[in-house]
């Protein structure tokens, strides 16, 4: 991660030049520093970790490439109803043993790297820990004591006799729902969303980025990759400390 301060040259053009380059460059003026920060909140898939879990959960019934389909739409904000979308995806898992979600999670799921060193950097600092995702509830309550996040929020799937019954319970974390979880979060931790990092990829975390003191768009689309504050496009997630390097 390459940064400048005081640079005379337009954040635009120190842009132009990473892109060529293909490297994480930005300008920054934001004198604040991590511990300035209250709470620091990721998306889960294709962000905290390096899959889309039911992408991978369709693998195991032969739908994948048609699932993946609903799902990068869906990121690229296409699908405007993020609801049908999860449920449409849920429904072709329809009768898979959940033993396919624990061969996901053993197999084939893995953090981004730096993941673990940027939520340990925060700790240290004192910063709180959300993980809002649209994904399952196994896959981030797996993450919650791996890391040792302070919160999760996702979505149920509704299982039966061992199966997936193809229904998700509760209500949907969607955009609009990921957004309220970090005000609630940051309520209960007696802090504005000023004092928020929130970390995503796609147009789902939108919402809840835009509240936030600082926003990286991490591996993201270009519709997120266009309204948020940072972005780190080649590195890993430890990159964003770079961010608060004097």
């Amino acid at each position: 991660m390459a940064l400048w301060r005081d640079v005379v040259a337009p954040a635009e053009a120190v842009a132009e030049t990473a892109r060529r380059l293909e490297v994480d460059a930005q300008a920054l003026v934001d004198e604040r520093t991590l511990d300035d920060f209250k709470l620091l909140t990721f998306d889960m898939d294709s962000t905290l970790i390096t899959i889309e879990c039911v992408d991978e959960i369709a693998d195991f019934v032969g739908r994948k490439a048609e699932v993946a389909a609903i799902t990068e739409a869906a990121m690229r904000g296409e699908i405007t109803d993020y609801d049908e979308s999860l449920r449409r995806r849920v429904a072709l898992l329809q009768g898979l043993g959940i033993d396919a979600l624990e061969a996901v999670y053993e197999q084939r799921l893995r953090l981004s790297p730096g993941a673990q060193t940027l939520v340990s950097r925060a700790h240290d600092a004192g910063l709180k820990i959300l993980l809002v995702s649209g994904g399952f509830t196994f896959f981030t309550d797996r993450l919650r004591d791996r890391l040792a996040l302070d919160f999760v929020r996702s979505n149920q799937l509704e299982v039966a006799d061992g199966r997936l019954t193809g229904r998700v319970l509760g209500e949907i974390v969607n955009a609009t729902v990921k957004r309220r979880v970090v005000q609630e979060t940051c309520h209960r931790l007696g802090c504005d969303p000023a004092e928020a990092i929130v970390v995503g990829d796609g147009a789902n975390d939108l919402l809840m980025m835009e509240i936030a003191g600082m926003s990286v768009a991490y591996h993201a689309k270009p519709v997120v990759r266009a309204k948020t504050t940072h972005a780190v496009t080649y590195g890993g997630l430890d990159s964003i400390l770079a961010f608060f390097e004097r």
